[in-house]
This record gives C-alpha cells, structure tokens and sequence, in this order.
C-alpha cells in the first residue's frame, strides 16, 4: 500500500507524468474525433483533421489549465491573456499537424488514421514545451 501511495504522490507531483497522461486522453479525443468525421460523416480528410484538432484544443486547455500546469488563474478574465497564448502555440503546432498529415496521406499515399497517429509525436512534444515554458506561468516564479 505504501508503494501505490508513493507512486500516485510522484505521478500527481510530476507535471510531465500529468502531461502525458492528460496529452494523451487530448490525442485520444483528436483521433476520435477525427475518425467520426472521416470515416463516419464521410468529411473531407482536411476539414474533419481541422475540426478534431480544434476539438482537442479546447479539452487540452482545460485540462492542462487545471491539472497538468495548474495555473493559479482565479478568475475568468485571468485565464484571457494563457488562453490566447495557449491558442497561438497550438495554432502553430496545428499548421504543422495539418501540414503532416496532408504530406503523409495526399502526397505520401499514408492511410489517414495511420498519417494522423504519426503527427502527433511531433505535436505532443512541441506542446508541452510551448505549455511548460509560454503558456502556463501564472502564479510561477
């Protein structure tokens, strides 16, 4: 018992560990939603990739806000100014997530679950460095 106790103390206490797990149910809800609208709705491959990322942006937000970083922002207007940094690093990181996808699947002949899941080693990377050192720093020294 004293073993899983100091396990969930280092996984909760490590913002990396919080990040991966949180990065993941993020790359989980970009992948499913993307499968919905490709396979499912039958959306074109590049608006059903442009509308699952904005998706996993919100959920990323909150959860990185609240568990991962734990950003000390107490009120509404306090999450205006990491909200839109939030916003422009994931905007860059999706112009590179659309742009590999599109090379991988359109030019490359890739299956576009295949194209999508390989992206996202790349994004989940740049985003915790953006989140960690950008975004997040509210309440930080």
């Amino acid at each position: 018992m004293k073993k899983i106790k100091e396990l969930i103390s280092f996984c909760y206490g490590n913002d990396v560990v919080r990040y991966v797990f949180f990065g993941g149910c993020t790359t989980l809800v970009n992948l499913v939603c993307f499968y919905i609208l490709w396979n499912l709705c039958h959306l074109n491959l590049n608006i059903a990739n442009v509308i699952s990322i904005i998706a996993a942006i919100i959920f990323a937000y909150i959860v990185n806000s609240k568990y991962v970083f734990q950003d000390k922002c107490e009120t509404l207007r306090d999450h205006i100014r990491p909200f839109c940094k939030f916003i422009s690093a994931r905007l860059l990181t999706m112009v590179i997530e659309v742009g590999g996808v599109w090379l991988l699947c359109e030019k490359m002949g890739m299956n576009g679950m295949v194209g999508k899941f390989c992206t996202q080693f790349i994004v989940l990377a740049l985003n915790y460095v953006f989140s960690k050192f950008f975004v997040f720093t509210t309440g930080k020294k």
